[in-house]
């Protein structure tokens, strides 16, 4: 049964279970054999994003504002699916710039700045805190849950728990000590955190089944199935209007989840490491961007269903909407599914914690507290030998202060809120990052002015508008700040700020933050020069797939020491580190390290990006200003150099697209000469068979006439028997050469065409009646299957008549020889009429029915006098029924023998007649 012992040892396996796969990850990555090189385990890693809100938040909102909880999953799947481009460039501009946070990111494209780098940390660490306290409350409340396992201790009845035996400290202290030990590794925050990376996928794995599973255990067990949950639901009024639309919310505050959603799938630091950081193929973003849709779409599957079970089984609200997920298992006394159910939940939880505080910790390091003691004297940097101790030590403290800090945030604010509004607090923060990056990547006037005043003026609108509302209702400001705004002014209230009323308190702060955003940054950037560095940072971010990573060395002059940027690499990096570094670009470049003393503007680059790695690119900036001698080039000159790399690259691209043109050529040239062959080779195969069917009745006729002129004393019955064969040979000579010019004709295009309507029953009848001869010769009996009236088809009527005559021939011909039978029969078939000639012959084989309407293709023995026995006959009919605008094909009746069947089309007036129009 389960106790409070059993839980708290069950709970500590598994994270003990998380702590063995992080490691058995990190080790099979030391020996190079790494196990996130999957596209499928990267995909599971970005499902982060799937934190205790949608858990049990998703749940909690769905119960109270019925469907729009799917706005928070729809942001991310557009991302994914639709703005995948915007990603791709992202990874790569990470990768070109061993980018290390969002913060060095931001920082690196307008100007290395250690300023704007700064405000980005210190905006995030606010903005992301109360979202991991919300995973502490999930935790220590769903614990406390469990705990009165098989009752229901719900926490408010129970209060707060004493301090050193709070579960929230006890996880919170446990997922620091996660973060340190595989999220602070390696000095190089730009290399992947393989251990982490696999843990994260597999805590994915386990929340998904786990919420899957009771989501199967509601909807099959209890209520039988989706319809009779729901049924049941729409008996209650509250309920019923939830189902019917109800609780979908004003169409602003869709689009306003939506927004933030898609914002936070870019912005939020975690959902950056592992989208951006940790990639390690960014090919893996074409599997990621069906794969997390679909992670999500399974994950929602039964959030509805859930909420609805709950909201019945505990009416009025007795047990809070957020949790139940568990609480249902609970008091259902479904034990084993009640354990997994928290298990879920803590997956959920620890996986967010997790990856924050690494990516909060890494920022804290590189863009708050490194840049203040290297920029100060008494920090004496150059007397210092390695640091890379010291960086580790800072990233390590800084994890357990930010989980410190967020417990604090826990105990005194975010039990006054639900999980999902503390998760969309933090999403309107990050949401704040998002106009500087769009920017950065895609618009080169942005200035490091206008990123700044950006990100300062929306950071001051978002904590006007939601963070003191916050403090307000906690009790740390007074009430009246609310109803009244500050200073008593009633233009300033934060939830109506300047009269702006009736607007949700989300879509109202995601207005002001973006609209004074947006504004300041587009502002300031027209206003103000960029310097030449940040003219250098555009242009290799909005053309980073133009360009070649490592470009800005060309913007430097000046000379540096070797040994003096290798030192300087120890310093930081290690020294193990740095020497293989400086070894591996030594061996790519040809370069003896022995033998050279000064740095060429690669080689400091180089240095400078291995220093970004570290301590982040505006750090790295000025370390390695102060080893060198030199200066970055005016802005005219790094405005010409622009100029002639983009006549470079457009060059470049111009050769490129001659190349992809003559390529094409070529390959047409081939395909042509290819087809050239197999015509000649047609040719060849078509004239040997044109002097075989013609010799053959020239032989005929020159045998018997010189039988007749050298036996002048033959019998007269014997020479009127020779006599004819002679005839009907010259007529089958006749007929095969009127048949080779016809199809000259019809092939060359040189035929004339008398289009007109036609009846197309009086040509059954004529034809029938031109082939008479052969009908009574044969003794085939000839059935007729037609309508009582047929309508006017499109056509030439001679060439009708000679399709009609081929097929009635060789119907006649190859029908059987004792009971002959010939079928003609028509049907509508708008906007054509199918004809179709059939007998009950011996058929045509489904190998040679493609065929037999090539030049001279026959299928079987052909009795002698057939009218197509020169093989001619079907590839004429063929060419006539195509250019009259139909198709000529063997059709499988189920019956013995062949039938041939041929659309024509409809005339004008019978088309729109039997088409309705």
């Amino acid at each position: 049964m389960l106790n409070g012992i059993s839980i708290l040892v069950i709970s500590a396996l598994y994270l003990s279970l998380l702590f063995a796969i992080a490691y058995w990850g990190d080790k099979r990555a030391d020996q190079g054999r790494s196990l996130i090189r999957t596209p499928y385990v990267y995909a599971l890693s970005i499902a982060v994003y799937c934190t205790s809100w949608t858990y049990y938040g998703s749940v909690g909102r769905a119960a109270t504002h019925g469907y729009d909880f799917l706005a928070i999953y729809i942001g991310p799947t557009l991302v994914f699916v639709v703005w995948w481009f915007v990603l791709r460039k992202i990874i790569r501009i990470t990768k070109a710039n061993r980018i290390t946070s969002i913060a060095d990111f931001i920082s690196s494209r307008y100007g290395k700045s250690p300023g704007l780098s700064g405000l980005v940390t210190v905006i995030a660490v606010v903005g992301i805190m109360p979202y991991i306290s919300l995973q502490l409350k999930a935790v220590s409340v769903s614990f406390t849950l469990i705990l009165g396992y098989p009752d229901l201790a719900l926490p408010h009845q129970l209060g707060p728990p004493p301090f050193p035996l709070d579960t929230a400290l006890m996880v919170a202290l446990a997922l620091a000590a996660f973060s340190i030990l595989f999220g602070t590794r390696h000095i190089d925050a730009s290399e992947h955190h393989e251990g982490m990376v696999l843990a994260i996928a597999f805590e994915s794995v386990v929340k998904l089944v786990a919420f899957l599973a009771v989501g199967i255990f509601v909807t099959f067990h209890l209520y039988d199935g989706f319809d009779a949950l729901f049924a049941a639901a729409r008996q209650e009024t509250r309920r019923m209007a939830l189902l019917s639309g109800a609780g979908f919310g004003s169409y602003g505050q869709w689009v306003t989840l939506i927004i933030l959603s898609m914002a936070a799938t870019i912005c939020l630091p975690r959902q950056f490491q592992v989208t951006a950081i940790e990639n390690v193929d960014e090919r893996h973003i074409d599997t990621a961007a069906w794969m997390f849709p679909l992670y999500l779409l399974i994950i929602n599957i039964f959030v509805l269903p859930i909420a609805m079970a709950g909201t019945m089984m505990f009416p009025g609200g007795s047990v809070d909407a957020d949790t139940y997920v568990l609480s249902i298992p609970i008091v259902l006394e479904q034990e084993m599914l009640s354990l997994f159910s928290f298990i879920g939940g803590l997956s959920a939880a620890t996986g967010m914690v997790i990856v924050a505080t690494i990516a909060l910790s890494t920022m804290v390091c590189n863009d708050l507290v490194m840049p203040v003691l290297l920029r100060f004297n008494w920090f004496r940097i150059k007397e210092r030998g390695d640091l890379s101790g010291l960086l580790l030590d800072i990233r390590r403290g800084s994890i357990i202060a930010i989980v410190l800090l967020s417990y604090f945030y826990y105990h005194t604010i975010g039990e006054s809120y639900a999980l999902v509004t503390i998760g969309l607090v933090s999403f309107a923060a990050a949401a704040q990052f998002a106009p500087a990056i769009i920017g950065s990547i895609f618009w080169k006037g942005g200035t490091r002015t206008g990123a700044l005043a950006g990100l300062m003026a929306g950071f001051m609108m978002w904590l006007y508008t939601l963070v003191l509302p916050s403090f307000a209702r906690s009790g740390w400001l007074p009430a009246a700040f609310m109803t009244e705004g500050a200073f008593g002014l009633d233009l300033l209230k934060p939830y109506a700020l300047f009269g702006m009323d009736g607007m949700d308190h989300l879509s109202h702060a995601l207005f002001w933050t973006m609209l004074v955003n947006v504004g300041a940054y587009v502002g300031f950037s027209l206003i103000t020069r960029a310097s030449a560095i940040e003219r250098v940072q555009a242009s290799l971010f909005v053309d980073v797939f133009r360009l070649a990573p490592g470009g800005g060395s060309r913007f430097w002059r000046g000379t540096a020491s070797v040994s003096e940027l290798l030192d300087l690499a120890r310093r930081f990096v290690g020294r193990d580190a740095a020497d293989a570094q400086f070894a591996a670009y030594a061996r790519e470049n040809g370069i003896n390290l022995s033998k050279i003393r000064e740095a060429d503007p690669d080689f400091v680059n180089f240095t400078e990006q291995l220093l970004a790695g570290a301590i982040g690119a505006a750090s790295a900036q000025v370390m390695v200003a102060r080893v060198t001698t030199g200066e970055m080039l005016g802005i005219d000159e790094v405005m010409r150099i622009l100029d002639e790399t983009s006549q470079v690259i457009e060059y470049s691209h111009r050769l490129e697209q001659k190349s992809r043109e003559l390529e094409a050529a070529s390959a047409e040239l081939r395909a042509a000469n290819v087809q050239l062959r197999d015509l000649d080779e047609m040719k060849d195969d078509f004239l040997g068979t044109v002097s075989h069917e013609l010799r053959t009745p020239m032989t005929s006729i020159r045998a018997f006439a010189q039988i007749l002129a050298d036996t002048p004393e033959l019998a007269v019955d014997r020479r009127r028997e020779f006599l004819d064969i002679i005839v009907k040979e010259s007529e089958r000579l006749t007929r095969l050469i009127n048949q080779i010019l016809d199809l000259e004709k019809l092939d060359s295009g040189r035929n004339a065409w008398n289009m007109d309507d036609v009846d197309p029953a009086r040509v059954i009848r004529d034809s029938i009646a031109a082939t008479q001869g052969l009908l009574s010769e044969r003794e085939v009996e000839l059935l007729l299957d037609l309508p009582s009236a047929l309508p006017a088809v499109h056509a030439d009527r001679d060439r009708l008549h000679q399709i009609m005559v081929n097929l009635l021939s060789n119907a006649f011909d190859f029908c059987d020889r004792d009971h002959g039978s010939v079928r003609i029969g028509a049907v509508v078939e708008a906007p054509y009429l199918r004809i179709s000639v059939s007998d009950n012959g011996a058929g045509v084989p489904e190998t040679a029915r493609d065929a037999i309407f090539d030049k001279f293709q026959q299928s079987g023995a052909r009795p002698s006098g057939g009218a197509l026995r020169t093989g001619l006959g079907l590839a004429i009919c063929r060419r006539i029924v195509e250019q009259f605008g139909g198709r000529i094909w063997i059709e499988d009746t189920g019956r013995p023998g062949a039938c041939f069947s041929f659309t024509v089309p409809l005339a004008a007036a019978q088309t729109r007649a039997a088409t309705g129009d």
